[in-house]
């Protein structure tokens, strides 16, 4: 199964339907993980056609997107790797464009263009990683003229680079995208009231049954929600964490977050969780607030223009702005939380 979608299960539905209010569910395999469509007050004809849309779109970026097997960006990444201009196909050009600035925005630490890196540490793979963790030699020379986004060049048609570390791997926001597009394509089809859950990240759009939407953050330390959250209108929630896709060796756990700058797994943070309109932007964010880590996340998230974040230690503090708290209903025990200025 295809597993180049880097997040972990972080949010699941926290309802369904109840009394006169009826919420269809379908299921899409695809990106390594189940992409559930949640519909309500839509025709049955209509809901078919949709997802039959959906499905043929997904399978088209899930071949076109691919770090490691056969497809479009495999064969873009060999030609950057001879310094090569590759060709784009039509949903890569956006796709990387928007990548790059979103690097840029975050200073570097979303940065799609880590693939050799994460290929180093085993997560290029369709299994997780095992073993030890790669030497420190092999990540020095990763290191040594560190290819970033910044590197390359992009037309509408065309990218290329002169740095050939350059290697694309979109799972830090590529199932951000996904979601968009899926939301995009249920308003093409008269559809307003769903919700696209990739794997545990979503966006939800109108409401149910003019109630809102509830979903649940997953608690990063264990079974259970840490809090939910009520959606109307137009929103996304993307977390991104340590505690599903990792290598544990030696009772050391190695996550798949990974800083740019050291070569190395993101450590102290177990999770981060970001509202925002945009999926794209919210997913690319989650991961770069979480290598930014307690002393920098708020910077970037301004940079970004991230108005709701939440950060969790791995000691249980709890990180966010006033607006994230605001949207927040913790189950059970409070944790102790630490409240930054207004974002």
């Amino acid at each position: 199964m295809m597993k180049f979608i880097a997040l972990s299960i972080a949010l699941f539905l926290t309802t369904t339907g109840c009394g006169h209010t009826q919420v269809s569910h379908h299921q899409i395999v695809v990106f390594g993980t189940y992409v559930t469509l949640s519909i309500w007050g839509a025709a049955a004809e209509q809901e078919q056609r949709a997802v039959v849309a959906i499905t043929r779109d997904f399978q088209q970026m899930h071949h076109d997107w691919h770090a490691w097997e056969p497809g479009a960006l495999v064969d873009i990444n060999q030609k950057m790797a001879r310094e090569e201009t590759a060709k784009l196909t039509a949903s890569l050009a956006p796709l990387l464009k928007q990548a790059q600035l979103l690097s840029e925005q975050s200073d570097g630490l979303f940065d799609p263009g880590i693939g050799a890196l994460l290929k180093i540490w085993g997560f290029q793979q369709n299994e997780p990683p095992s073993g030890s963790p790669p030497a420190q030699a092999e990540i020095d020379a990763w290191l040594k003229n560190r290819p970033t986004m910044a590197d390359v060049t992009l037309t509408n048609t065309t990218v290329s680079s002169k740095n050939r570390k350059v290697q694309f791997d979109l799972g830090a926001f590529a199932k951000g995208v996904a979601v968009d597009h899926a939301i995009k394509r249920l308003r093409e089809f008269g559809i307003d009231n769903a919700i696209v859950n990739g794997g545990g990240d979503l966006r939800a759009i109108g409401s149910k049954d003019g109630q809102p939407w509830r979903v649940g953050v997953r608690h990063p330390q264990g079974a259970g929600i840490l809090a939910a959250i009520e959606i109307s209108g137009d929103e996304s929630v993307f977390t991104s964490g340590n505690y599903e896709r990792f290598n544990e060796y030696e009772g050391v756990r190695y996550a798949h977050i990974l800083d740019p700058r050291t070569g190395w797994p993101v450590t102290g943070i177990t999770s981060v969780t970001v509202i925002h309109n945009s999926g794209a932007v919210a997913d690319a964010a989650a991961t770069a607030l979480a290598v930014a880590g307690v002393e920098n996340w708020y910077h970037i998230a301004r940079k970004m223009g991230i108005k709701m974040a939440m950060v969790v230690e791995e000691s249980g503090v709890v990180h966010l702005n006033p607006r994230m708290r605001s949207r927040l209903k913790f189950e059970g025990v409070e944790p102790l939380l630490k409240i930054s200025a207004p974002l």
